[in-house]
């Protein structure tokens, strides 16, 4: 058996800190409490017999329904370019976004 994992505020600051988080210390509380209420429930998988459950590895029973890829003609240019809000006869025109530091 494996022993009950528990969340401690250490971690939830950790946590938070990864995800550029600033959390209150009510949050952090909180966030405390929820997770190991999480943990405390996910520890009720541990009593199902899993022992003859064939492992499976999406829960209908479906083939890839994807299409087949297949070649087909593109847009010329001109086409793609005849929509564009802005263009310099060959290439979209769009805002410059990233400035030179």
């Amino acid at each position: 058996m494996s022993k009950k994992l528990a969340v401690d505020r250490d971690e939830v600051l950790k946590i938070a800190s990864l995800a550029k988080l600033h959390l209150t210390e009510d949050e952090v509380d909180m966030y405390t409490d929820q997770m190991n209420e999480i943990l405390e429930y996910m520890h009720q998988l541990d009593e199902l017999d899993t022992e003859n459950v064939e492992p499976l590895s999406h829960v209908l029973d479906q083939l890839n329904m994807t299409r087949r890829d297949e070649e087909e003609p593109s847009l010329s240019r001109d086409e793609a370019l005849n929509n564009a809000p802005d263009s310099d006869g060959e290439y979209f025109v769009v805002p410059k976004v990233i400035e030179k530091s």
